[in-house]
């Protein structure tokens, strides 16, 4: 039903199409939407100046997309709790003072689970590229919250295996996320559910994963829906915006 074109951008800034080097300018006159999923905010800035409509998170959502720590502080004005967390921390000792053991140890993409001390000071010795984060044991849970599906303002793909009250509690939250950091057409919302201090959110994407058999397909088919039908609703939403 559509078709598809994938615009690369090279490290020169050349944007090309279909691999032959394409002005900015002349995507109004090819494309009838773009789905921007760059990193750069400069991105968002061109396709606004060029009135292309865009499936755009904008620069400031792609920013708390890729820092918990601005994240952390932002959802903290509507009472969403984080796992602490450091940033290259200068030893074990840092980060036992903040919080206690277990400690995700996140190097690069590798992540890892440090349970002693001594295990933790093995893993972050002579590293400056590491993030060390609480870690938070429970449910886990990954909702998906949509702009204007099934004619809501915000509606949320419920979770599964949860009672009926905890589903509530997750979904309400996901809509004051979603409000909150101002989504425009789609957020993925992870929560771990603690036994004893409730609701913690671990991180947050702004694009859908559309492979086959993914946890967004088979979320989307709980409610009776195929992917492909929240995919077209937001591509004709953005184009009505």
């Amino acid at each position: 039903k559509y078709k598809t074109i994938d615009i690369l951008i090279d490290k020169e800034g050349i944007w090309h199409m279909n691999g032959m080097p394409v002005s900015p300018t002349d995507l109004i006159h090819k494309v009838d939407i773009v789905w921007n999923l760059s990193q750069h905010p400069e991105i968002s800035l061109i396709l606004d100046s060029l009135s292309v409509p865009k499936i755009d998170s904008g620069s400031f959502l792609r920013g708390l997309e890729n820092n918990k720590e601005m994240l952390q502080v932002y959802v903290k004005n509507i009472g969403v709790k984080m796992p602490k967390s450091v940033i290259s921390p200068k030893n074990a000792r840092e980060v036992f003072e903040k919080f206690p053991s277990p400690w995700i140890v996140k190097i690069n993409n590798e992540i890892r689970l440090a349970k002693t001390f001594n295990e933790l000071a093995e893993m972050i010795k002579d590293r400056e590229d590491v993030i060390v984060e609480e870690f938070i044991e429970g449910r886990v849970s990954s909702v998906y919250s949509i702009n204007g599906f099934r004619d809501e303002d915000i509606y949320v793909l419920p979770p599964q295996n949860f009672g009926a009250s905890e589903k509530e509690k997750i979904v309400n939250l996901a809509k004051n996320l979603h409000k909150h950091l101002g989504a425009k057409h789609y957020l993925k919302s992870d929560f771990v559910l603690h036994p004893r201090m409730g609701l913690f959110l671990i991180s947050i994407e702004l694009s859908p994963d559309l492979r086959a058999e993914s946890h967004f397909e088979k979320s989307c088919k709980s409610i009776g829906a195929e992917m492909h039908h929240v995919i077209e609703h937001i591509f004709k939403k953005a184009l009505k915006d």
